[in-house]
C-alpha cells in the first residue's frame, strides 16, 4: 500500500452554532477506491467539498501530494454559463490534458457536444458532468452519487471505465452494487466523526451492526450505573459530605460522560394510510402499442397484474418506461390494443424529478396540504410528529422546501405520498437521493404495504430485495416480463447487462468450477490422500491469515502511522496485500477441492 495522497486530519466545521464535524478524518492512496457512506444530513458531501478545497473548515489539516490532480464531481453542476456541453467538458481539461478525450468521452456517454446545457435532462446532466471530470484523467475523483438519474446501460458503463483507471476515487452513493464493484475500503461518517473499514463495502453493513450493538451494551451499563449512583446521592449524601467529595465528582464526571455519549441516529417510520382493498384483478393490457415520432416505444406488449404485485420497470432513458407507466395506469390511450383496470383502485404516483413539490411551500405545509393533523395507518398525528417519523426536526417545520437536500426532498415525497390513502403506489425513481438507512426501511414498507406497487428503478440492489418481476426493454418497443428480480432477469435473458453481450461463446473466461463438473460427468472421480489433506488443513491456514490481516489493519487503522513511522507502515501494507492474495488462492484452492469432494461422493 502507497503512502496517502490526499489527507484530511482532525477536521471540525460548526454550522449555527452545531458541531457539523469533530476531528474528523480522512486519506486515500493511489489506486484506492474509498467510499465515504452515513446518514443524509451527516455532512458527507460537505466533507468531500472540503477535500476538493471548496469550504474552509474551521480547524484542521488538509494535505495534498505535490504535483497531485484532483476533481470533484458535485451533485448539481452549474452549467450556465456554457454554449454546450462540449465546451462544459473542455473546461475542466488543464493545460497538456488531451482535449480529444473530452469527444471521446461524451460520445460514449451518448451525448454529441453540442447540446445546450439549459435543455438537458437530469440524466444528461449528470452523464456531461461525469464526461468533465473524467477528462484530465485526475490522480484523484471526488465523485457525489456520481450514478443519479443514470440509466442501467451508463451505470455499467462508468463501473467499467473506473474499474480500467489507475485514479484514486472517493465515492458518495446510495447504490449498494456500485460500491461493492468498486470499492476496496470504506468510511463511516456518523455523528460528526468518522470510522474506517478497510474493507469492501459488501462488509459495512456487518461491521456497522456490530458496532451499534456495542455501543447499545455499553449505554446500558452506563445508565445502569448512573441510576444506582443517583440513588445513593438521592438517600443521603448531605449527611456524608466531606467523605465522599471523591464519588460525587465520580458521579458529575459520569453524567457527562453520558451527555457526550453519542446516541442511534433516528429512524425514518414508514407506514401508509389504509383505503378499501382493491379487487383481486389490478390492470389487463392486451397487445397495446404506442408510437412518438419514427419508431414504436410500446409495440404489442401484454401483462396482467394481480393485488400484491411488486412490479419493476427497467431500461435505458428514452426507451419508454414513463410511458409505459402511463398506459399501464389508464393515463394515455394506445394507438392499439386494450387495458382494462380493476375496481376499486386508489392510486398514488411518486414521480422522480420532485415536481410536484413547491419549493416556496414550508416543511409542515408540504407534508399535509395546512392541517395540523394527519390520519396515517389507523393512528391522528400531529404534523411535527409526522415530521420527526421522516428524520425531521420540529426547528424545520416552517423551512421552505427549496432550501432542503435532495435526500430530505425525496424523504418530503415518501411522506406525502403515504400520508394519503391507497391500495396502488406508482414510485418512479423513488431511491434518487435517499440513505442506506432509508432505502432499507423503504423496501421494508414495500414488503409490508398491502396493496400493489409498479416502481421505476435503476437501482439494481434495490430491485434484487423488492421485486416479483421484472418488465424489462429489449430495444424497438419490445417489452418483456421476467419472473423475480433485477439479478434473475439477467440470468433468464442470458447475458450480464441491459446491452447485448456481443462476446461469442468461445471467447467467454472458462469457469474452472464448471469444467470439474464437466469432467465429473466423464469419468469417475477419486481424491488423493494429498487433496483430502490439503481440504482438511485449508481451513485453519485461512483462519489465521484472516487474523493476520485483521492485525495488521487495526496497526493501520492509526491515521498517524504514516507520519511517525513509515517503515512501520509500509510493513503492514505490505503483509496485508501479500496474505490477501496468498488467503484468495486458498480460497480458490478450498473451493475447487470442495466440488471435487462432493463429484466424488456421487460418482
Amino acid at each position: 500500500m502507497t503512502p496517502p495522497i490526499l489527507i484530511l486530519r482532525n477536521i471540525n466545521l460548526t454550522f449555527g452554532g452545531t458541531p457539523l464535524f469533530k476531528d474528523a478524518e480522512l486519506s486515500i492512496s493511489e489506486g484506492e477506491c474509498l467510499c465515504l457512506v452515513g446518514r443524509n444530513g451527516s455532512g458527507k458531501s460537505t466533507l468531500l467539498k472540503i477535500a476538493a478545497g471548496l469550504i474552509e473548515p474551521d480547524t484542521g489539516e488538509i494535505f495534498l501530494q505535490p504535483g497531485k490532480t484532483l476533481r470533484y464531481l458535485p451533485q448539481e453542476p452549474d452549467m450556465g454559463k456554457y454554449n454546450n456541453t462540449l465546451a462544459y467538458v473542455k473546461a475542466g481539461l488543464a493545460p497538456g490534458d488531451d482535449p480529444n478525450r473530452a469527444s471521446y468521452l461524451l460520445a460514449q456517454l451518448s451525448l454529441n457536444g453540442e447540446e445546450k446545457p439549459s435543455k438537458l435532462s437530469g440524466g444528461e446532466k449528470r452523464r456531461c458532468a461525469l464526461a468533465r471530470v473524467l477528462s484530465p484523467e485526475p490522480d484523484i475523483l471526488l465523485l457525489d452519487e456520481p450514478t443519479n438519474h443514470l440509466d442501467l446501460p451508463a451505470i455499467e458503463w462508468l463501473e467499467s471505465e473506473l474499474q480500467t483507471m489507475r485514479t484514486a476515487l472517493i465515492l458518495i452513493s446510495h447504490d449498494r452494487r456500485f460500491l461493492k464493484k468498486l470499492s476496496n475500503r470504506t468510511v463511516w461518517l456518523t455523528h460528526g466523526t468518522t470510522r474506517t473499514l478497510r474493507e469492501n463495502f459488501n462488509k459495512f453493513e456487518e461491521w456497522r451492526d456490530t458496532i451499534l450493538e456495542q455501543e447499545m451494551t455499553e449505554r446500558s451499563k452506563l445508565d445502569r450505573k448512573l441510576l444506582a449512583e443517583t440513588e445513593w446521592l438521592r438517600k443521603g449524601v448531605t449527611a456524608r459530605r466531606k467523605r465522599n467529595q471523591g464519588r460525587l465528582r465520580s458521579l458529575i464526571a459520569l453524567r457527562k460522560k453520558r451527555r457526550d455519549q453519542r446516541v442511534p441516529a433516528g429512524q425514518v417510520i414508514f407506514s401508509s394510510t389504509k383505503t378499501g382493498q382493491s379487487g383481486k384483478f389490478i390492470l389487463e393490457t392486451k397487445s397495446i402499442s404506442k408510437t412518438f415520432g419514427q419508431g414504436p416505444i410500446i409495440k404489442n406488449f401484454s401483462i396482467k397484474i394481480k393485488r400484491g404485485d411488486r412490479i419493476g420497470i427497467v431500461g435505458p432513458n428514452g426507451a419508454g418506461k414513463t410511458t409505459l407507466i402511463n398506459l399501464i395506469t389508464g393515463s394515455l390511450e394506445p394507438d392499439e390494443g386494450s387495458i382494462r383496470l380493476g375496481t376499486n383502485l386508489e392510486m398514488i404516483t411518486l414521480d422522480q424529478n420532485r415536481e410536484k413539490l413547491d419549493p416556496n411551500s414550508t416543511l409542515e405545509n408540504a407534508l399535509t396540504g395546512g392541517s395540523e393533523i394527519i390520519s396515517v395507518g389507523d393512528k391522528n398525528k400531529h404534523v411535527i410528529g409526522y415530521m420527526k417519523d421522516f428524520l425531521f426536526s420540529p426547528e424545520q417545520a416552517r423551512t421552505p422546501v427549496g432550501v432542503l437536500s435532495g435526500g430530505e426532498r425525496g424523504r418530503v415525497m415518501l411522506a406525502r405520498a403515504l400520508a394519503k390513502p391507497s391500495n396502488f403506489l406508482i414510485l418512479d425513481e423513488p431511491t434518487n437521493d435517499l440513505d442506506l438507512e432509508t432505502l432499507d426501511l423503504l423496501q421494508e414498507m414495500i414488503a409490508n404495504y398491502k396493496g400493489t406497487i409498479i416502481l421505476v428503478s435503476h437501482d439494481r440492489d434495490f430491485l434484487d430485495r423488492t421485486t416479483t418481476s421484472i418488465i424489462c426493454s429489449e430495444g424497438n418497443g419490445n417489452w418483456v416480463e421476467y419472473a423475480g428480480g433485477y439479478s434473475d432477469m439477467l440470468l433468464q435473458r442470458g447475458n450480464h447487462s441491459l446491452e447485448k453481450n456481443k462476446k461469442s461463446k468461445d471467447s467467454r473466461p472458462k469457469d474452472k468450477r464448471k469444467e470439474l463438473k464437466t469432467a465429473s460427468s466423464k469419468n469417475k472421480i477419486k481424491m488423493s490422500y494429498k487433496d483430502k489433506y490439503a481440504l482438511e488443513i485449508l481451513p485453519h491456514r485461512m483462519e489465521k491469515m484472516r487474523e493476520l490481516i485483521l492485525k495488521h489493519q487495526t496497526i493501520l487503522s492509526d491515521s498517524d502511522l504514516f507520519l511517525k513511522d513509515a517503515k512501520s507502515y509500509e510493513k503492514s501494507a505490505k503483509t496485508i496485500e501479500v496474505t490477501q492474495s496468498e488467503l484468495e488462492e486458498a480460497e480458490e484452492q478450498w473451493l475447487e477441492l470442495e466440488i471435487l469432494r462432493e463429484q466424488a461422493e456421487k460418482s
